[in-house]
């Protein structure tokens, strides 16, 4: 049985360069409808990629560039993404970069989502980091409570907090956008804070980010039909 595209899986095209990237699309064709373009692939060719899956192909588009600066220059950077007619873009949490980014954005419907704490870190790299103390959790909650009243459109934050931040009320009308999502039996990779797709879904995402279990998969198009019909069953 196929399934159709479901904007809710988004695939992140974590190759080296436009050329692969376009590849893979045409190998994974109408199985899916939205990706994910990060900064890994900013000088292969990322922004034409876009530009590509976007006017051609008619796949949504989420550019990951995680934004960091004074506010200038994050609003600067912004407008200047946004005559690409991107669907989602990322900056860093903090409230400063997010209320630059959204005025950045002008009236375009590019959704700014704010990144809470990288999937990838635990408590002992945010101590590295000179993070103030805490559980990642409750971070993690006030980081994406800060954001979303600072403006952003939503957060990115792990599967394992996607039902907290559901229940702030911060987030009534905000996206949920989950990396570090793995199916089961897939390799966790540098991912340390995951869960299912379905489990994702169920727990508030809006939204599952899935990489290597499908870009690195022998029959990537079979590898998202496995996450489809998960996904048909939540």
């Amino acid at each position: 049985m196929s399934f159709p595209a479901d904007d809710r899986l988004i695939v992140a095209l974590d190759v080296p360069n436009a050329l692969e990237g376009l590849q893979l699309a045409e190998k994974l064709g109408d199985s899916v409808s939205f990706y994910k373009i990060g900064l890994g692939m900013l000088t292969g060719g990322g922004l034409a990629l876009a530009n590509e899956l976007k006017g051609e192909l008619g796949k949504k588009i989420f550019l990951d560039m995680k934004l960091f600066d004074i506010g200038n220059t994050v609003e600067a950077a912004v407008r200047g993404l946004s005559q690409f007619d991107l669907d989602f873009l990322t900056v860093h949490g903090d409230p400063h970069v997010v209320r630059a980014a959204a005025e950045g954005k002008g009236g375009k419907d590019m959704k700014i989502l704010a990144v809470t704490i990288l999937t990838s870190l635990d408590r002992s790299d945010l101590d590295a980091g000179l993070i103030k103390p805490g559980e990642v959790q409750d971070l993690v909650l006030e980081r994406a409570a800060r954001a979303m009243e600072a403006g952003a459109d939503g957060v990115i934050a792990s599967p394992q907090e996607a039902a907290l931040i559901r229940a702030l009320p911060e987030a009534a009308g905000k996206l949920i956008v989950t990396p570090g999502v793995r199916p089961a039996g897939a390799a966790l990779g540098d991912q340390k804070r995951v869960a299912t797709p379905a489990q994702a879904i169920r727990d508030g995402a809006d939204h599952i980010v899935v990489g290597r279990p499908i870009n690195r998969a022998a029959d990537p198009k079979a590898a998202a039909q496995a996450i489809l019909a998960e996904l048909a069953g939540v």
